[in-house]
C-alpha cells in the first residue's frame, strides 16, 4: 500500500501523462467515461425503483453507482471530474495551464457525448419498462435536478467531486485490482447516500429524463416536470455543478495534497 506522500508524487507523473495524451485518444476515453458512468447510473435507478422508505431506495442506489466509476479507474477513461486531480502536476510545473485545461476540455465534452448516447439508447431499448414506475422516476429525477437553486447545485456539486477525488486519490494506494476496487467503491457510495450532484452522472439523468418525457409525454405530465428542459438543464444544473465539481477536486483536494506533501518549503 502506497502513502498519501507517495500516491502525491505517483499522481504527478499519471497527471503528466494524461495531458501527453493525443486529442483523439483522450476524447474517445472520455466517451467510455462517460458511458461507464451512465451505465452505473442506469443499474442505480433500476435497483432502487419503487422500495420505500425512501432512505432505502437512496441506500440501494448507493450500492449499485460506484460500479461506473470502478470502471473508469480499472478498464480505462478518461473522467472529467477525477482529472480535477491534474492541478497537481500543474503546480508542480510539470505542464502547463494549457496542457491541464485542454486535457479536461476534451474530457468533458467526450463525458457529455458518452453520457447522452447512452441516455438515448436506454430510451429507444425499451429499458425503462423493465420495471413500473421507472419511466417516471427517471423524469422526476431529472426533473427534481433541473429544479435546484443554483448556489445548492454549486454547494452539492463541491461536495460531490470532493469525495469522487478522494476516491481516486486512495485508489493510488493500492496495487491490486480487488484494494482499488474497495478504495473506489467507499467514497463514491458515501456521495451518492448523501445526495450530492456529479456533473458528469447528470449528463445522463436529465437527458434520459427528458429523451423518456418525449417518448412518454403522459407520464411526464403525470410526474409533474414542470421545469424539465434542456436551458434549465444548463442553467441551473450542469453549470454550478460542474463549477463546484472543480472547486471541490482541484481545490479542496488537489491543491491541499499538493501544499501538504510536494510544495517545497
Amino acid at each position: 500500500m502506497n502513502g498519501p506522500s507517495q500516491i502525491a508524487q505517483n499522481y504527478v507523473n499519471v497527471g503528466v501523462g494524461k495531458t501527453r495524451y493525443g486529442l483523439l485518444k483522450t476524447f474517445a476515453l472520455g466517451i467510455m467515461a462517460g458511458a461507464f458512468i451512465a451505465m452505473g447510473a442506469l443499474g442505480s435507478a433500476i435497483g432502487s425503483v419503487g422500495l420505500q422508505p425512501a432512505s432505502l431506495s437512496r441506500f440501494v442506489s448507493a450500492l449499485v453507482f460506484p460500479i461506473g466509476l470502478v470502471l473508469v479507474l480499472c478498464a480505462g477513461g478518461e473522467l472529467f471530474t477525477g482529472n480535477s486531480l491534474v492541478l497537481i502536476p500543474m503546480l508542480e510545473k510539470r505542464i502547463t495551464p494549457k496542457d491541464m485545461f485542454r486535457n479536461w476540455a476534451l474530457a468533458y465534452s467526450g463525458n457529455l457525448v458518452g453520457s447522452i448516447l447512452i441516455a438515448e439508447l436506454v430510451v429507444l431499448s425499451g429499458s425503462l419498462n423493465i420495471y413500473p414506475g421507472l419511466s417516471e422516476a427517471v423524469i422526476r429525477t431529472a426533473n427534481a435536478k433541473c429544479s435546484l437553486p443554483f448556489h445548492a447545485a454549486f454547494i452539492k456539486g463541491v461536495l460531490c467531486n470532493f469525495m469522487v477525488c478522494l476516491a481516486v486519490w486512495i485508489s493510488f494506494g493500492a496495487s491490486e485490482m480487488a484494494g482499488k476496487i474497495t478504495a473506489t467503491y467507499l467514497p463514491i457510495f458515501l456521495f451518492v447516500l448523501c445526495g450530492f450532484e456529479h456533473c458528469v452522472a447528470n449528463m445522463y439523468f436529465v437527458p434520459v429524463g427528458l429523451f423518456a418525457s418525449y417518448v412518454y409525454p403522459e407520464v411526464a405530465d403525470a410526474a409533474g416536470a414542470i421545469n424539465l428542459s434542456w436551458l434549465n438543464f444548463l442553467v441551473w444544473n450542469l453549470i454550478p455543478v460542474t463549477i463546484g465539481n472543480v472547486f471541490g477536486g482541484a481545490v479542496c483536494v488537489a491543491s491541499v495534497y499538493w501544499a501538504a506533501y510536494l510544495k517545497k518549503r
